[in-house]
């Protein structure tokens, strides 16, 4: 009106506005100039067919193969205590968006059901974000599901990957690289920032144990509102996050990365105050207008055969625990309160793990980095199948044959996989001194149902030091029953899935203590449930 204005490009409309031009309310025409903006700023990429075009999710996994973000190799990683993960950030590399091309519009996801992830990660909006190279969105997309991203990015074992719509007839997208490629983006850009609450209720919750579901929880809460007191028995808040799962596979600087944005939240931490000992349940009970129970599942399964009690069968968590304290040690210089210097050492020794899953696989790397002199796994029951067997369909987790990094690393060091399947261990052998020496063991074979000895299978095996990796039972005994608790059957804190209040006013329950031995993406979810059952319970307060 009243003359003209030179035209000003488009491209320099899109680079003023940026990510802000889709924040507003989509319209066909929108969505199809962003399609089209998105087609033609892809990079040129190779196909399965080996020729190369422009990145397309038109027929994503039709046209890409899955190409997991690999670890460092071996010979690198078996050197140091580091992360096995790259060093190279991976949003930064164009093969994680290629990968973020095989996902598609599935009708029903089901990698964000409860056959998939737990906590219902959105995971096609933010594979969709990142194949657009919308970051920071996808970044928020991410945190609203998951608190701690940047732990299930390293440890999870991937359930949404098992239940994903393409493993149906082709391999699953690599979910977990890009969960872990958006919250180290975020966290280097500085996106992660403290967001403490802008009101305080006036309520005070006390929540017993820091692992994930203790810390998912007392961020849920905190977010409320609610003023909110962590007790850690240990030196350090993380639970089985800073203590249980070894260096390499989470470094204790990205737990406690996390646990200073929690503090400067506003959540209080108390470590080195054991419940029940140092201060007493009930005490907690009388102080706080609710508490919280997220202790873990901590004793572990035992193997009462002959010879047990001889010097060298160790439990795999005193084995691990023990290591993660030197470490902390060898950096910082100087012991901590509650250890007394004891180290669990596989150096030069003869080393037999017995239990698989992933606690058998840290001890397994763990034994390797202490260079022991040998080491084997013993599995109980049979060799899994490459592929899904026909009473394990999709979208159930498959329980297949996978090689995980620590017998990558035994393959390495050792010429072959450490694993030996249907192994049944019948006595440790000792010498005089009282010190293992060997384990004699037996082949077994399923029948009926039922694991058969294999006569004329007997062997013993050199071994002096044996780590049993054979699972959790149970929480330990001492608050539930200051707080006369009732228990289910296999003696975790009794409280309905969905409601975790437990038999006793104001207290509730969540993560293993409650539902027994699982993964980290389950004790956060629980965390988070349990927040918001005990956030309504103090609204009737």
């Amino acid at each position: 009106r009243g003359g003209t204005r030179p035209a000003r490009p488009r491209s320099s409309l899109w680079a003023e506005r940026g990510e802000s031009m889709f924040a507003t309310r989509a319209t066909p025409r929108l969505a199809a100039r962003r399609a089209l903006r998105v087609f033609s700023s892809q990079p040129e990429v190779k196909r399965r067919d080996g020729t190369t075009a422009a990145l397309s999710k038109t027929r994503g996994f039709i046209e890409y193969e899955r190409n997991p973000e690999p670890y460092r190799a071996p010979a690198e990683r078996l050197q140091d205590w580091a992360e096995i993960n790259l060093q190279t950030p991976s949003a930064d590399r164009e093969e994680l968006k290629r990968q973020t091309a095989r996902c598609m519009d599935c009708g029903t996801p089901f990698c964000q059901t409860n056959t998939g992830c737990p906590i219902h990660n959105l995971i096609p909006e933010f594979n969709q974000l990142v194949y657009e190279g919308r970051w920071k969105d996808a970044y928020h997309n991410l945190a609203s599901t998951n608190n701690f991203p940047e732990f299930t990015g390293r440890v999870c074992p991937a359930p949404c990957e098992g239940a994903c719509v393409a493993g149906l007839i082709d391999s699953a997208v690599t979910i977990k690289n890009v969960e872990y490629a958006i919250i180290e983006k975020a966290f280097r850009e500085g996106w992660v920032v403290p967001q403490p609450p802008a009101h305080r209720t006036g309520k005070s919750i006390a929540v017993v144990g820091s692992g994930p579901a203790g810390l998912a929880a007392a961020d849920m809460l905190n977010r409320k509102g609610h003023t909110v007191t962590v007790y850690e028995r240990d030196e350090k808040a993380g639970g089985l996050l800073m203590f249980g799962i070894p260096n390499m596979k989470l470094e204790k600087d990205k737990v406690q990365r996390r646990l200073d944005l929690l503090e400067a939240e506003g959540i209080q931490f108390k470590c080195s105050v054991e419940v029940g000992i140092d201060v007493s349940a009930n005490e907690l009970k009388a102080e706080y207008d609710a508490v919280l129970l997220t202790t873990g599942s901590t004793l572990p399964n035992d193997l009462r055969i002959p010879g047990r009690d001889l010097d060298g069968v160790h439990f795999a968590m005193d084995f691990l625990r023990k290591n993660q304290y030197w470490l902390f040690t060898d950096r910082e210089g100087k012991l901590k309160s509650k250890w007394t210097g004891e180290k669990i050492d596989a150096k030069g020794k003869h080393v037999v793990v017995i239990g698989g899953g992933d606690t058998g696989t840290d001890c397994i790397a763990t034994s390797l980095r202490q260079h022991c002199e040998s080491l084997t796994n013993f599995e109980l029951f049979p060799r899994p199948p490459d592929e899904r067997a026909p009473h394990n369909p999709w979208p159930a987790w498959p329980r297949i044959y996978r090689t995980d990094y620590g017998h990558e690393e035994a393959a390495h060091v050792q010429g072959n996989d450490p694993r030996e399947f249907s192994i049944l261990s019948k006595e440790f052998v000792g010498d005089a001194d009282g010190k293992l020496k060997s384990i004699k063991t037996v082949n077994v074979r399923v029948e009926k149902g039922r694991l058969v000895e294999i006569e004329g299978s007997e062997k013993e095996w050199p071994c002096d030091l044996c780590i049993l990796a054979m699972g959790f039972k149970s929480p330990e005994g001492t608050v539930p029953s200051q707080l006369s608790l009732e228990l289910d059957q296999r003696n975790n804190v009794k409280a309905k899935y969905g409601e975790y209040a437990t038999s006793a006013e104001g207290i509730f329950a969540a993560g293993d203590c409650r539902r027994g031995q699982s993964l980290v993406v389950w004790a956060i979810n629980e965390g988070r449930e349990a927040a918001e059952k005990v956030h309504s319970y103090l609204a009737t307060k």
